[in-house]
C-alpha cells in the first residue's frame, strides 16, 4: 500500500513492539498478543541497518547467534552462507562505516537469515539497493523462504516486488484491509478501483464511460468513442447488465493496448483512435502515451491513487482535456510523436468499477459484500 497505510504499524504488532487493539495474533498455533517481543521468535529486518558500529560484519551478522550460545561452528557455517548468498563474504572483516548504504542494508538481512526463526518480518528492506542488486535479491529471498519454508511478513509500497515476491498480497489504505489474494487474482480481478489502479506498472487507465445498448449489443461509450463489450467480456461480468445506462469508471491497462497495425480482429477486440504524446522506446517494447477523445475518471480514488504517485491534479485536467492513456506496444510498432493512430483494445480485460463506492463490477453482488 502507498505511504502511511499502516503497513508498518502492522508490522510492528506483529513484532510485539506496538499494542494490539482487538482481535487475536498467533504465531503457529502459540497465541502471542502478550507475549514480549523477545520470545516470540522472528527475526525483523527494519529500513535503518540497525548496525554494531564497533562490530565487524562478521560479527554483526553472528550477534543473535552468539546470544544464543550457538556452536562456534555452526555460527561460522550459518554466517558463510549468508555472506555469499547476499555477496558479503570479501567484507565481512570489514566495518559498518566502510560499507555502502546497500551493503549495510545486506548485512542486516543476514543477521536476520542466519537465525532461521519462526517467521521473518521485513520492513523495505531493498529499498536501499541499486536496481541490478534488488531483482537480484528478490529472487534470492525468495527462493530462500522457499527452501527454509519460512512464514515471511514482507512490507513494500513496492508493487512490483510485491507481485514477484508474494504467495499472496495484502493491500492496504489508510490503515484498513483493501483485499488478500494471489498476486494473479489482484491483477485480474481487483476488488475495488483503488486496488486496481495500485496494481501494475503502468498503472491502469482509468477513464469515464456510460454502458449503452447499440441493436442488442452492450457498448462502452467513452467521450466519442465506443467499445463494443463481446460475449466473453460479459459472461465474465454479468453484473454490467444491471448498470445500462450509467456511467462507470472503466480500466483498461497498459498491456491489453496494442498497436492495432499489429493486431488481428478475432471478434474481441475493438478499436480507439488517439493521438500520441510520446513514446518511449524499450527495445523489447514500446511505451505509447496517447490522448484519447474521453473524460479521465475524477473519483477521489483515482485522486488518491494520484496523489500516491505524485502526479496531483493530472487527474482534473486530463477530465477536462481528455483523458492521457499508456499502452505496452509491440516492439515492431513504428507509431510516431504527433501521429493520429488506432490502438486495438483487448475487451476481455477490461475492468469496471461503480463511481460511487469504487467497487469492481463483476457478478452483482458487490454491493451485498459478497465479492
Amino acid at each position: 500500500g502507498p505511504s502511511g497505510c499502516g503497513k508498518t504499524t502492522a508490522l510492528r504488532m506483529i513484532a510485539g513492539l506496538e499494542d494490539i487493539s482487538e482481535g487475536v495474533l498467533r504465531i503457529g498455533d502459540t497465541v502471542v498478543n502478550h507475549m514480549p517481543p523477545r520470545d516470540r521468535d522472528i527475526a525483523m529486518v527494519f529500513q535503518s541497518y540497525a548496525l554494531y558500529p564497533h562490530l565487524s560484519v562478521y560479527d554483526n551478522i553472528a550477534f543473535g547467534l552468539k546470544l544464543k550460545k550457538t556452536p562456534k561452528e555452526e555460527v561460522r557455517e550459518r554466517v558463510a552462507k549468508a555472506a555469499e548468498l547476499l555477496g558479503l563474504t570479501e567484507y565481512l572483516d570489514r566495518k559498518p562505516r566502510a560499507l555502502s548504504g546497500g551493503q549495510r542494508q545486506r548485512v542486516a538481512m543476514g543477521r536476520a537469515i542466519v537465525r532461521q526463526p519462526k517467521a521473518f518480518l521485513m520492513d523495505e528492506p531493498l529499498s536501499n539497493l541499486d536496481a541490478k542488486l534488488r531483482v537480484q535479491m528478490r529472487a534470492e529471498i525468495s527462493q530462500l523462504q522457499t527452501d527454509l519454508a519460512t512464514t515471511t511478513v514482507y512490507v513494500t509500497h513496492d508493487q512490483i516486488e510485491a507481485m514477484t515476491m508474494g504467495d499472496r498480497v495484502a493491500v492496504m489504505r489508510k490503515g484498513e484491509l483493501q483485499q488478500v489474494d494471489s498476486p494473479q487474482q489482484l491483477y485480474d480481478r481487483p476488488v475495488n478501483l483503488f486496488v486496481g489502479g495500485f496494481i501494475g506498472s503502468p498503472a491502469m487507465n482509468l477513464v469515464e464511460a456510460s454502458l449503452e445498448q447499440r441493436n442488442g449489443d452492450l457498448v462502452a461509450v467513452m467521450g466519442s468513442g465506443e467499445i463494443l463489450l463481446g460475449r466473453e467480456t460479459l459472461a465474465a461480468r454479468p453484473g454490467l447488465a444491471a448498470y445500462e445506462g450509467r456511467t462507470l469508471v472503466l480500466g483498461i491497462r497498459p498491456e491489453d493496448l496494442e498497436d492495432a497495425t499489429l493486431e488481428g480482429d478475432d471478434g474481441e477486440r475493438q478499436r480507439l483512435n488517439g493521438k500520441v504524446t510520446l513514446t518511449e522506446a524499450l527495445g523489447s517494447e514500446v511505451m505509447v502515451h496517447f490522448k484519447v477523445d474521453a473524460p479521465a475518471a475524477a473519483t477521489d480514488d483515482v485522486r488518491e491513487l494520484a496523489k500516491d504517485a505524485g502526479t496531483e491534479g493530472m487527474a482534473d485536467r486530463d477530465h477536462e482535456g481528455g483523458a492521457t492513456m499508456v499502452g505496452r506496444f509491440g516492439a515492431r510498432s513504428q507509431v510516431r510523436s504527433g501521429e493520429t493512430i488506432e490502438v486495438a483494445v483487448d475487451t476481455r480485460a477490461l475492468h469496471f468499477f461503480e463511481p460511487e463506492t469504487g467497487l469492481g463490477i463483476y457478478d452483482g453482488k458487490e454491493r451485498e459484500g459478497t465479492n
